[in-house]
């Protein structure tokens, strides 16, 4: 095949145990726009000026976004931030589980939680 016919990535599902507890996290804590809570019920958040969204699907199952290697926790979700030392502070500043800044070949990055538990990452 030479060419795709898929033309980019829409949206990413992302497990929660409390829908709009998390919606409000997302938005105020990572200061991304919440667009609706649905009646299925799912929370659409859009990422800044781009097509691309999260939606919030809650559960009670024990499930996560990302996902093991080696039986150690792998995130699935990157986000890119170019001021991610003033997040990564932003970040402690709401008592959000973040990991130290790490350094690898002139990209820095960080692994931080949800109220959930889904590992996430940024990155510059």
């Amino acid at each position: 095949m030479s060419k795709s016919f898929i033309e980019q990535v829409h949206y990413i599902r992302i497990p929660v145990k409390d829908l709009e507890q998390s919606a409000e996290w997302y938005r105020d804590v990572l200061g991304l726009q919440l667009l609706t809570i649905t009646e299925e019920p799912v929370a659409i958040i859009k990422v800044n000026e781009g097509s691309f969204l999260l939606v919030l699907v809650p559960t009670e199952d024990e499930t996560f976004a990302h996902f093991t290697i080696n039986h150690e926790q792998a995130f699935s979700i990157g986000f890119t931030s170019p001021k991610l030392s003033e997040f990564h502070q932003h970040l402690m500043n709401h008592q959000v589980k973040v990991e130290n800044i790490e350094e690898d070949k002139n990209h820095a990055y960080f692994h931080f939680y949800d109220l959930n538990g889904n590992k996430l990452q940024a990155h510059w």
